[in-house]
């Protein structure tokens, strides 16, 4: 099983392959200039695996929510490689990305991945973490504010990623001891994607390459003059 895997949700762009057991990883803190790097970076990491992209088994893609220009970015590439191979594309949602990485370094779950949406408001996710220590989604993904967040049952939640950054103050005000937070930045990567990826593969889940989609909730990339409150003199 050969699995190449690229994340581009966030500033932090990362390919990785997950071949013979075994998981090999480039990461790129590449802020807007995600295009300038991802080929050189697939090339760079399938040479050091020592392997052909006609021998991967299925190419997995962060498919969002995150930035657009980055998720745009990992779903063609992964189309066009999946195409042209004729392999499957296994889309893996950032949030559930984020929370593994959190999870193997050391948050204790449940965990609650938080992505920065901009515009006031968090992409977030809630995740348990199964009997292979594997994350799985306790709850559909949400585009939410900070004031709209719920945390569902009493649990102590660890808090994980950018948007948690962004908006720590507002979420440890209100909510107090219910949440926690790794001490670290974290951020979804394609080591923790190709993990997840293989035990969907497994599973069957992969689908074909005109087939995979971006995530975005936010229905639109951004809001008109009039929705912003925008009032337009002279005009």
């Amino acid at each position: 099983m050969n699995i190449l895997g690229i994340e581009c949700s966030t500033e932090v762009l990362s390919v990785a392959v997950f071949a013979n057991g075994e998981i090999h990883e480039r990461v790129a803190d590449a802020g807007c200039r995600h295009g300038d790097v991802l080929l050189p970076l697939i090339s760079s990491v399938l040479g050091e695996v020592g392997i052909n992209k006609i021998e991967l088994s299925a190419v997995a893609f962060g498919c969002g929510p995150g930035a657009f220009t980055g998720v745009r970015m990992a779903v063609a590439a992964a189309q066009g490689i999946a195409y042209g191979i004729g392999i499957p594309a296994l889309p893996i949602s950032s949030l559930t990305a984020l929370a593994q990485e959190g999870f193997d370094r050391g948050a204790a779950p449940p965990l609650l991945a938080l992505l920065d949406a901009r515009m006031g408001e968090l992409y977030a996710g809630f995740f348990e973490v199964d009997g292979e220590g594997l994350v799985y989604p306790s709850a559909a993904q949400i585009l939410v504010t900070p004031e709209e967040l719920q945390l569902p049952g009493d649990d102590v939640w660890c808090a994980l990623g950018p948007g948690y950054r962004a908006h720590q103050h507002s979420l440890q005000g209100r909510f107090g001891y219910r949440i926690d937070s790794l001490g670290r930045m974290s951020y979804p990567q394609a080591s923790t994607l190709v993990r997840l990826a293989a035990r969907d593969l497994r599973q069957g889940l992969g689908v074909a390459a005109h087939l995979a989609q971006p995530v975005y909730l936010r229905d639109k990339v951004a809001q008109t003059e009039r929705e912003r409150g925008v009032v337009r003199r002279g005009v």
